[in-house]
């Protein structure tokens, strides 16, 4: 009997020997994958980089980071950004298009504008040493609004009021619950007008332009990429092809293979829009029921904070 015992420890002992050791082996292999594998973020083969720009432009700190470190990647010889955006906040537009800068500095940069790149869309674009458009792709709308919504005469209708002491007259100006006063649109034109002469500086900075050229272009009208190019808001009609003629001459090799940056899942809120598609599909939707379609929803554009330079078609 304690034959038996000893034995069936010592068997135990064993299997969980190599059960330890096939797992340690297992996570040598991942990260040897994950770090080697030409198709992987991190360090390894020498690579073209590509990050993906989609849906309405905020502050996100994660694609910033993911760009800086694209920037510090010695076997990252270039980066190409893919833009289907209407644009977004100013500030998200922003710092997008300084990380952007930053990898710039040390490594070629070329913003690929697909199906639309508009606004602060168009803002990101600019980042790049070269911009690349379809024929019929949309972009331009440079231009800067703030949208705020007016309720009183509702509030009116059903008897509510809102009374509001301050300590001065622009303090939480403009109010959903009271029309603006000349001051309150002074204030925010004054505003507005900041963020747009910025953005306009911009374009004349990025594709060599007088302020009065970039100026004409700047009222916010949207342009397909033959127009674009016409008007010097791009630099070249095509695709992959034109994008790698053009690394080639910045003596980067194109036939690297182009890896995706991809965002990490963020929990359940990184979860939730595969969820949502997968439900789709499951419904009985078409397969090509995707992220992009779940967005053009819109309910995002209610949570829209700050200035917007966003591009979109007016709702019925």
């Amino acid at each position: 009997m304690d034959n038996g015992i000893a034995d069936r420890r010592a068997l135990r002992r064993k299997v969980t020997f190599w059960r330890g050791l096939a797992i340690i082996v297992l996570v040598l292999v991942l990260a040897t994958v994950w770090f080697r594998w030409p198709g992987a973020e991190g360090p390894g083969a020498n690579q073209i980089a590509r990050v993906s720009i989609t849906g309405l432009i905020q502050d996100d700190r994660d694609l910033t980071a993911r760009l800086d470190r694209i920037a510090k990647a010695d076997n990252v010889k270039a980066l190409i950004v893919d833009i289907s955006s209407p644009g977004g906040t100013t500030y998200g537009g922003e710092t997008i298009y300084k990380a952007l800068r930053r990898v710039a500095e040390k490594k070629p940069v070329v913003s690929d504008i697909r199906t639309l790149a508009a606004s602060a869309g168009y803002m990101i674009a600019l980042a790049g040493d070269r911009i690349v458009a379809g024929d019929m792709s949309i972009t331009g709308s440079i231009g800067v609004l703030f949208q705020y919504p007016q309720a009183k005469e509702l509030l009116d209708k059903i008897g509510v009021s809102l009374e509001t002491i301050k300590s001065a007259p622009m303090k939480a100006e403009p109010s959903p619950f009271n029309p603006p006063s000349d001051q309150t649109k002074a204030m925010i034109n004054a505003m507005v007008q900041d963020s747009f002469h910025w953005f306009v500086d911009l374009v004349a900075e990025r594709r060599k332009m007088t302020p009065e050229q970039a100026m004409a272009v700047s009222d916010g009208s949207i342009f397909t990429g033959r127009q674009a190019l016409k008007n010097g808001l791009i630099d070249e009609l095509g695709g992959m092809p034109e994008i790698k003629a053009y690394l080639k001459t910045r003596s980067v090799d194109p036939e690297l293979p182009v890896v995706d940056w991809k965002p990490a899942p963020q929990g359940w809120a990184g979860m939730l829009p595969g969820a949502l598609i997968h439900a789709a599909e499951w419904s009985g939707l078409d397969k090509d029921f995707s992220a992009s379609t779940l967005k053009m929803l819109g309910i995002q554009h209610l949570f829209l904070d700050g200035l917007v330079s966003v591009w979109q078609v007016e709702r019925g």
